[in-house]
């Protein structure tokens, strides 16, 4: 890749440093969709003796799940319509479209694995994109919680992590975390 390719790929993509996700920090800043990102690589990284599979693809694919909001913005999964999934993977599609060679066919290769959801790969990717969500959450201000995200906090990700009895368990970690969380704001 010249220097010039990889450089414009980077400026796109340094777009979701300041792209905001519907989460705050206790501090009150927004979560960038960039740090949600590389929390979930970090996740899938400390992950590789827990669950055998090929750790190296799925930190890709948890590194390139959310470029296509580089374009459309974070729209929250409960929010996002079949429209604004269609025009932000048009928009991301189009993107790689101009990628050299080599780099399209890597990202396409991986988008067509995590939209098919079959590999254990494509599985963890998504489990760590949920409860990575969740995590946030819980470590946000629980004055900044929409009165739906109280259920969601249970449910986002509940099936996601089936598929591995270990992120059972660490769902069902971040369940407890959850209701103490609310149970302590609830008794102030």
């Amino acid at each position: 890749m010249k220097p010039e390719e990889l450089i414009a790929i980077l400026q796109v993509a340094g777009r979701l440093k300041e792209t905001t996700r519907h989460c705050f920090f206790e501090t009150g800043r927004q979560e960038s969709v960039a740090e949600h990102s590389w929390r979930m690589a970090l996740m899938a990284l400390l992950l590789e003796d827990e669950l055998a599979c090929d750790m190296d693809r799925v930190i890709r694919m948890c590194l390139i799940h959310d470029l296509g909001e580089a374009f459309t913005g974070d729209i929250p999964t409960f929010q996002k319509t079949n429209d604004q999934r269609q025009t932000e993977k048009n928009r991301y599609q189009a993107w790689i479209d101009t990628f050299p060679k080599k780099e399209k066919q890597m990202f396409q290769d991986l988008i067509s694995e995590m939209e098919a959801q079959q590999s254990v790969e494509a599985k963890l990717y998504k489990a760590l994109d949920r409860l990575e969500a969740v995590i946030s959450h819980n470590e946000s201000s629980i004055d900044t919680w929409l009165p739906l995200e109280y259920d969601l906090q249970y449910t986002y990700g509940q099936k996601e992590v089936q598929f591995s009895a270990y992120l059972k368990d660490l769902k069902a970690c971040i369940d407890q975390w959850t209701t103490k969380k609310i149970e302590t704001s609830q008794s102030e």
